[in-house]
């Protein structure tokens, strides 16, 4: 009998992956790639989609090449991305309108404040789970439509498509032929009524946003349709599940049971804790949002998001270039007995859970003469565990559950100072699996589902396997200390820009 595989499409905010994996869930074949980040304007940030495309095209083949399969035997495609990034392309031609306005921008904070003002922010967090920012692909949409000429009276004719990168990938994937996306990627939307599973008419008429614009919403595990001859020279594979990058990593982690959180360490970080088959209302600036779609229901999660987790130690490599690589970060933090009372605030554009400051700033707060690089480097990555912390502690009052440990993906949980400091100002397990990519693992998980490769959840609940446990050794009276100069040093940095 002939092995099959399914192939995971990971487009991530700075770089694009594809992974390849075997009915043991072992990977076979991988590559990846960074991709442009465009900064048009202070606070803007865009991508080129013919970019993204190109490029996830790119590494999906050269995922297969190292494989050494056939696309043949490839079972299915998984689709995870980058959420709320938003992109507008026409209908008849596929081709963008103009680059996509990514997550990280703030381009549109001045309209939130009109929501906001207009009394927006109960009717928002009633209907969608989510509070009036920024972040959010609805007024992005909204700012496309008024600013590129023409586009309003186009959308308003059916002659454009809205989509979250997974939406523009699968169009792509099926040669226009699917335009669609799932509960997951459409809870981040800020227009989508995750109670009644349906588009929102109150917010779409306010923010003008034609009803066919919009992709059908789909469950994240069913086949949408089938790649065109041009992708992989003739196959004609299933593209069979769709999931934001964030609930791909809680199903990847098998957090499949309510109160069960896991903690993804990318360009930005999320926390996402399973709460059941029932929303959950957060009075603390978390999220209340769809976890995924299966099995004839939706599964709903709290959510907490921090703008920049590992994309600051890009920062230290890239701006400040006091390292040369990434890993380079732990040797110097590893190098100082602390951070010499320094703390460094990331809110590059702006604090999200629990703070939604989309005009706080970043800010090096507590140096002195003796403060080096070393003592910048290990306080930038503390800035990590420590926002971290705001989540959890947000998390744990709304939902009522204490949490005992929790389950780490991403590139950054390589750092084993990083998960240590975690553990120490949690004061939870920090338990780091073998294959930190939970992210490609949900995605590869739910389309395997789809196609019949695997039988169930059950059966991916043993498929978790444990690298490393790191268990909190930390004194309390230093946690309080630290976690206190945080605290500080975050009300210094906020509500910087001038509104």
């Amino acid at each position: 009998m002939t092995t099959k595989y399914i192939m995971a499409l990971d487009s991530g905010t700075t770089g694009i992956r594809s992974i390849l994996y075997n009915q043991e869930l072992e990977i076979v074949g991988e590559a990846s790639q960074e991709f442009t980040q465009i900064y048009p304007r202070p606070g803007w940030v865009e991508h080129d989609p013919i970019e993204i495309w190109n490029t996830q095209l790119a590494v999906a083949r050269r995922a297969t090449e190292a494989a050494g399969i056939d696309p043949r035997d490839i079972s299915a495609i998984g689709v995870t991305n980058q959420r709320e990034t938003t992109v507008i392309w026409e209908r008849s031609t596929g081709k963008p309108i103009m680059n996509a306005i990514v997550w990280q921008d703030r381009r549109t904070a001045g309209l939130c404040d009109e929501l906001k003002e207009k009394g927006f922010e109960e009717h928002v967090r009633a209907t969608t789970g989510l509070v009036v920012d920024a972040y959010f692909s609805g007024t992005k949409i909204a700012w496309i439509l008024d600013n590129v000429p023409g586009a309003r009276a186009r959308a308003e004719a059916g002659e454009l498509c809205f989509g979250t990168v997974d939406s523009w990938l699968i169009w792509n994937l099926t040669g226009g032929t699917a335009h669609v996306t799932d509960y997951s990627n459409a809870a981040r939307t800020m227009l989508f009524n995750i109670n009644t599973l349906d588009w929102d008419d109150k917010l779409l008429d306010e923010l003008g946003v034609p009803r066919m614009l919009l992709p059908q919403v789909r469950p994240s595990s069913e086949i949408y349709g089938h790649t065109c001859d041009a992708i992989f020279a003739g196959a004609r594979i299933p593209v069979a599940s769709a999931v934001g990058d964030q609930q791909a990593a809680l199903f990847g982690q098998a957090c499949f049971d309510r109160g069960m959180v896991k903690a993804t360490y990318g360009t930005g970080a999320s926390l996402v804790m399973h709460t059941g088959d029932a929303p959950v209302s957060s009075t603390n600036g978390m999220l209340t949002t769809i976890a995924w779609g299966l099995n004839g229901k939706v599964e709903y999660a709290l959510e907490g998001l921090i703008f920049v987790a590992a994309a600051s130690i890009q920062w230290l490599r890239d701006e400040l270039r006091v390292i040369y690589d990434s890993a380079d970060s732990e040797y110097a933090a590893m190098h100082v007995e602390d951070s010499g009372g320094v703390y460094v605030v990331p809110a590059f554009t702006g604090l999200a859970a629990p703070y939604w400051d989309p005009y706080a700033r970043g800010a090096i707060l507590g140096l002195t003469r003796g403060s080096s690089r070393n003592h910048i480097i290990r306080a930038t990555l503390e800035s990590i565990a420590f926002q971290i912390k705001d989540v959890i502690d947000c998390m744990e009052t709304d939902a009522g559950i204490p949490v005992s440990e929790i389950r780490v993906d991403g590139g950054a949980v390589r750092n084993n100072f990083l998960m240590q400091f975690q553990a120490d100002m949690l004061n939870v397990r920090v338990l780091r699996p073998r294959q930190v990519e939970s992210t490609a693992r949900g995605a590869a998980l739910l389309a395997g589902l789809a196609c019949g490769m695997w039988s169930g959840q059950d059966q991916l609940r043993e498929t978790f396997a444990l690298d490393r446990e790191f268990v909190p050794d930390m004194a309390e009276e230093k946690r309080h200390k630290l976690y206190s100069g945080w605290q500080r040093a975050v009300a210094r940095a906020s509500d910087w820009e001038e509104h």
